[in-house]
Order: structure tokens, then sequence, then C-alpha cells
């Protein structure tokens, strides 16, 4: 299972391509054949999901209703922008064109561990996004790990 971590900000070439920071990179199993499955996220970012663990969705994603409107649209929406992209011998990803127009991508990208898969943001979204967060970090923590 992987776990990623932390965050850096790196360089984006003009084709697209993305160094995966060796921190995150060591978090990869095996299992993943350096493949990920990129798709849009939520919060204006892109989701990059490890092979391996994308198929744990996927598994769930064929126990959804195709019949119910909004498990439908659900599907649509993320299986749309969905691409496998392998790290290249430089282990960089190639970010789709349309993911990286969607989260308004160029020049740098923020990477970010969230323990099954790391996102790509534009770095003044990512810091936007921090900051403009209704509750501060200690009420979050307090609500959300204060009944384990």
């Amino acid at each position: 299972m992987s776990f990623f971590k932390g965050q850096e900000i790196y360089s984006i070439d003009s084709k697209g391509r993305v160094n995966i920071p060796v921190k995150m990179r060591k978090a990869i199993s095996p299992e993943a054949n350096d493949t990920f499955i990129l798709t849009k996220g939520t919060d204006k970012c892109i989701y990059a999901y490890p092979w391996d663990e994308w198929k744990k969705y996927e598994d769930n994603f064929s126990n959804l209703n195709q019949y119910d409107p909004k498990q439908r649209y659900f599907l649509r929406s993320l299986l749309m922008w969905s691409e496998e992209v392998s790290l290249d011998s430089q282990q960089r990803l190639a970010v789709p064109k349309k993911l990286s127009e969607f989260a308004g991508i160029s020049g740098k990208v923020c990477l970010v561990g969230m323990v099954d898969h790391i996102e790509l943001w534009q770095p003044d979204t990512f810091q936007q996004y921090m900051e403009g967060f209704d509750e501060s970090y200690e009420e979050v923590a307090q609500k959300v790990m204060g009944g384990i």
C-alpha cells in the first residue's frame, strides 16, 4: 500500500512533464508498475493514483448502479477525465493537456501527498485554498481526530 505525504513545488516542462519527488517515488509500491491514473480532482487539482491503488477504486466503481442518475453522473465525470500515464526513464509523469488546463497548471506545480494518491496543484491555487479555509487547522484537527 502506498502512503504519500509531504509537499514539493517542481517545474513542469513545456511538454507537460513533471518529476515525482524521490520521497514520493519511494512510497510507490512495486505493484503499481510505475503507472498512474491521472484524473480530475476536487478543489481544482489533479489526482494521481498509482495503478494498484486505482484498481481498488475500480472495484468500488463497478459496484455503482449505472441506472441511478447521481452514480452515473459521478462515474462519467470522473472517468471521462481519467488517463493512464507511466513514469518515463527520468521518473517524470506526462500530465495530459486537458488536465493541466483544468487545474491551471503551467510552469510550476505543487505536488501534495494525500495518503493513497498525489495531488497536483497550481501553486497559487493551493496556497489560496489553504489560507481560505473557514476554520483553523487546530479546529479541524479537533473535529476530525478528536473522536479517534
